[in-house]
């Protein structure tokens, strides 16, 4: 694996938004968006609570972990969502570049943008609702790992089925994380779910850095355990979407379905 093809793939990312400085409202602008909202929401509702509860972390703490695992996602897809909307996705693959290179560089583009929206979130939470998540140390360090990972193998995912079904089936992705958020327990705990929906909610990764959120919340240890199984399952989830991607590439290009990333238009 060459690390200049890779880097080259950032690259192109990076001259994007370069060109392109309305790219970069995104980035920070939604979440600013929910962070602000939610955090007064939060502070509505600690108006009617007892004031030995804070609902601020509990709440924002979740949207804002939920944001971020959802930005992570999106960085990988917007990277190949902008290759398929200019149509240079064959182009790309015309010349000697591997497909190890190519989701490697998608994984580094959404680092750097999912960070430029995380510090934003900080500095907000922090700045106006007091939420500030250094207060709990190196305890929080795992749980933006795990969705890290988990958000990286759902944005390969969503890439590969986009691959593979054509550039119509992005409408498909964008809901993605609002459809896992009901079983993932972002703003409860999964025991008030149905039976059915708590065995969905622990086979996703994203379940065990809520409920581990609002033990620590709660005065709790850090639970080791669930971060092992999350982080194992996500580890998992990651091998297998970039699994899936190489097989579906390997399927597009030898059935010919490729040809739909050309730079031609198909009749």
């Amino acid at each position: 694996m060459s690390a200049k093809r890779t880097v080259a793939i950032v690259l192109r990312q990076l001259y994007l938004f370069r060109g392109s400085p309305a790219r970069i409202v995104p980035l920070f602008g939604w979440v600013a968006i929910d962070v602000v909202l939610w955090g007064f929401i939060t502070r509505y509702l600690d108006s009617f609570t007892s004031s030995r509860y804070n609902l601020v972390p509990t709440l924002l703490g979740a949207v804002l972990l939920w944001d971020f695992f959802t930005r992570v996602m999106q960085g990988v897809t917007m990277a190949f969502f902008e290759d398929v909307w200019s149509r240079n996705f064959l182009n790309l693959f015309a010349t000697p570049l591997l497909i190890s290179e190519y989701i490697t560089g998608l994984i580094l583009s959404s680092i750097w943008t999912s960070i430029i929206g995380l510090i934003v979130m900080l500095v907000l939470s922090a700045g106006v609702f007091g939420l500030s998540l250094v207060g709990y140390g190196l305890s929080m360090v795992p749980f933006f790992f795990l969705l890290f990972l988990f958000g990286i193998a759902l944005g390969v995912f969503a890439s590969a089925a986009v691959l593979r079904m054509g550039p119509a089936a992005e409408w498909l992705i964008w809901p993605i994380p609002a459809m896992l958020s009901p079983f993932a327990g972002v703003f409860y705990p999964l025991s008030i779910l149905p039976s059915w929906m708590q065995w969905i909610g622990r086979a996703l990764p994203a379940s065990y850095v809520f409920e581990g959120m609002r033990t620590i919340i709660a005065g709790g240890a850090v639970p080791q355990l669930d971060l092992l199984i999350g982080t194992s399952l996500a580890l998992l989830y990651l091998a297998l979407s970039c699994w899936f991607f190489s097989r579906t590439y390997q399927h597009v290009v030898k059935t010919g379905l490729i040809a739909r990333y050309s730079a031609e238009t198909l009749s």
